[in-house]
């Protein structure tokens, strides 16, 4: 019986560890934005993020094409900044901060 209550203990403990650590965040996306990208963009998290509606950052998010669109918007960012892991974060931070949501970020 104690195993039995040991084993499910422990994989209730790594399924509450696995949905945190994989889950995309806007401070995650804020700090990533910070270190990656805002010298090559030249401008805030905040100019980047008002450049589209919430609406308008998820059909791009949804489209598939959340990296061309940094691309377009910060032509000097390097590829390596836009790796596939970090734009769930990404898009998490500029849909939270778009220009109709009425959030200001700090960067």
């Amino acid at each position: 019986m104690n195993n039995i209550a040991k084993i499910a203990l422990s994989a209730t403990l790594l399924l509450s560890l696995g949905s945190t650590v994989s889950s995309a965040s806007p401070v995650k996306g804020q700090k990533l934005y910070t270190k990656k990208l805002k010298n090559a963009c030249g401008i805030t998290g905040a100019a980047v993020a008002g450049k589209h509606t919430q609406d308008e950052w998820s059909e791009i998010n949804d489209a598939g094409d959340l990296a061309s669109e940094i691309k377009d918007i910060c032509p000097n960012a390097q590829d390596k900044a836009l790796k596939g892991k970090y734009l769930p974060h990404y898009f998490d931070f500029f849909h939270e901060y778009a220009n109709d949501s009425g959030n200001v970020p700090s960067c």
